[in-house]
């Protein structure tokens, strides 16, 4: 599971890197699916997996900042690197022991929901794989090679 994380976090490093060559107006620019822009994606791809390391760490949401004090490159790359380096400790701490554990949400509507703490933890790598499946067809519209969705060849069994 480690490596998956460590996957997705090279992947989308590697999207950024893509989208240093793409005008802003086109990152900004509304789509069909996702969350509406390729920039949009990225920030909640960073988020969202922040959000429920977060939640099993405190057992509380930590909120969503609003994309549009984030709507840039640059931005959205220093909240990634900021919310990586808050939970890549939790998350190399991972033990399969940890699976099995519950953890309750409780959502803003007072309603609860528990969860085995392995299940969360791989709807976040889901959901990222998700996305950057969703960024990939909108680089083909643009007419652009999408980044490699391999996991070979990266290193990460080294």
């Amino acid at each position: 599971m480690k490596t998956l994380f460590r996957y997705n976090w090279q992947v989308r490093d590697d999207w950024f890197t893509w989208c240093e060559d793409v005008p802003e107006a086109e990152l900004l620019k509304k789509r069909v699916g996702g969350v509406g822009s390729i920039l949009h994606t990225l920030f909640h791809i960073a988020e969202v997996e922040r959000s429920w390391i977060h939640l099993l760490r405190t057992q509380r949401d930590p909120g969503e900042p609003p994309f549009e004090d984030y709507a840039s490159l640059e931005k959205v790359k220093v909240l990634s690197n900021q919310f990586h380096k808050e939970i890549e400790p939790f998350i190399m701490s991972w033990s399969n022991e940890m699976d099995s554990e519950p953890v309750t949400i409780t959502y803003p509507n007072g309603q609860s929901e528990t969860f085995k703490q392995g299940e969360i933890m791989r709807h976040v790598i889901a959901h990222e794989i998700h996305h950057i499946g969703q960024l990939s067809v909108w680089a083909r519209e643009l007419g652009r090679e999408p980044v490699t969705a391999n996991v070979i060849s990266r290193g990460l069994f080294e």
